[in-house]
């Protein structure tokens, strides 16, 4: 569910089991008035999943930052939302939308089990020497380190790569893409993340949409000694007005800044330009920490769309013997390999299923404490 933009819409999205989505779009006021439609919906709306809320066993959540507290998905108690909530601030914009979710769905459906599947825990085995930065050592005790984000698309990818290859997972060598909105990469080796680029926050790593991703720190520096800027200047130009948006000046949709690079439009031929160095910058690090490369995976809005991106972004690795079929890539893949058939790397397609991943895991841990 979405909600925000002109004239405050939400846009609720339902996929059934045979994959396939309805979209309904109403006007409201508030997240709150959205997320109570959105739960009434399912089963009293145009595409009723349940006959009512008594058919509902369990609601999972994903909660895009568990910091230290969490390395897997946990039964949501008092405890585990307050710890949600303290974690806030390491993703203000995230966590606290997901705490008034938690509180609105007792609300609506009472003693209904609820599970919170945390988007860090993926990667919070991450070796020592990719988590930690090279600050004070006091801040590696305050718990400023490298979480990582993504993970559940991360390791869904990863499993979902195994089963399209017919290998174990703990063969595999895989770079996993989650490129939409927001940008990651993962270096997962026998199924673990050994490194990420998202860090301490969301922000780091890839340029993105409306994010900036990693920057010299000596820019904050600057900006801050020059022009003033306050902490709230800097969060909002950074997570806000950067990335794709902020160089091109035209969108944070990579489809929009294609189409306006096409026509000419020299700053969004920059951010797209930009975006792809950034983006071949960290493959190109990532198989460093693995140490070689099976399978190079795209995943989530870009990912899986762009065939611009995935031909740009592949490019540079042909001296690896990486090469990308063109037919293949041009079509609309889903869940298939676009690599060409001499390639020495496989190059995946995955649609990101991270509402099934959850699924799963509320399924899992029901039947663990049963």
């Amino acid at each position: 569910m979405e909600w925000g933009g002109a004239g405050n819409v939400a846009e609720l999205r339902i996929r059934n089991a045979r994959g396939e989505t309805h979209v309904e779009r109403y006007p409201t006021d508030s997240r709150a008035a959205a997320l109570e439609r959105m739960l009434h919906s399912l089963w009293d709306g145009q595409a009723r999943a349940v006959s009512g809320p008594e058919e509902i066993d369990v609601v999972g959540h994903r909660i895009v930052h568990g910091a230290p507290d969490f390395r897997q998905p946990e039964r949501i108690t008092p405890e585990v939302v307050t710890a949600i909530a303290r974690n806030a601030e390491f993703a203000p914009l995230h966590n606290r939308a997901e705490v008034r979710g938690i509180r609105l769905v007792e609300q609506v459906l009472g003693n209904v089990p609820q599970v919170a599947v945390f988007d860090t825990a993926f990667h919070r085995d991450l070796p020592r020497e990719a988590a930690v930065y090279p600050g004070p050592y006091a801040w590696l005790e305050e718990g400023i380190e490298r979480y990582g984000f993504h993970g559940i698309n991360h390791r869904y990818c990863a499993g979902r790569a195994a089963r399209l290859l017919g290998r174990a997972p703990e063969s595999l060598r895989l770079i996993t893409c989650h490129l939409g909105n927001g940008c990651s990469l993962a270096a997962v080796r026998g199924g673990r993340s050994v490194d990420t680029t998202m860090g301490f926050t969301p922000l780091d790593g890839l340029a993105m949409g409306s994010r900036s991703g990693s920057l010299d720190p000596g820019i904050l520096i600057h900006l801050v000694r020059k022009h003033g800027y306050s902490a709230d200047d800097l969060d909002r130009i950074l997570n806000r007005e950067s990335g794709l948006l902020g160089l091109s000046g035209v969108s944070s949709d990579m489809r929009d800044v294609l189409e306006a690079a096409r026509q000419g439009n020299p700053r969004a031929r920059l951010a797209f330009d930009v975006f792809i160095h950034r983006l071949r910058a960290s493959i190109g690090a990532m198989m460093a920490s693995l140490g070689g490369i099976d399978a190079l995976v795209f995943s989530a809005g870009i990912g899986e769309h762009s065939p611009e991106v995935r031909s740009a972004a592949c490019e540079p690795f042909a001296f690896l013997g990486l090469r990308v079929d063109a037919a293949k890539n041009a079509g609309s893949p889903v869940d298939s390999d676009i690599a060409a058939g001499d390639s020495a790397v496989r190059v995946l397609v995955i649609r990101a299923q991270e509402d099934w991943a959850i699924a799963c895991e509320c399924w899992r841990l029901l039947q663990e404490t049963s």
